[in-house]
């Protein structure tokens, strides 16, 4: 009896190390997930706000002066 509860006792801990460990695979996947869609996030801001301001860019340079590419 003291035999199937050692085994059971080994076989649970071994269960639970393997959930600690992909938990925090999750948790490193979630964070780099995270940080990834906030940097798209900002590119999607800018060039949204670089389309907002074509047509004075364009106006800008119709009118003579210099545009600044980038």
């Amino acid at each position: 009896m003291t035999e199937q509860i050692e085994r059971r006792l080994e076989e649970l801990k071994a269960e639970f190390e393997a959930g600690r460990a992909l938990l925090a695979d999750l948790e490193a996947r979630r964070s780099r997930v995270r940080s990834s869609m906030l940097r798209i996030g900002g590119a999607i801001r800018v060039l949204e706000e670089l389309l907002g301001r074509a047509p004075e860019v364009g106006s800008h340079e119709a009118s003579g002066g210099v545009a600044r590419e980038g």
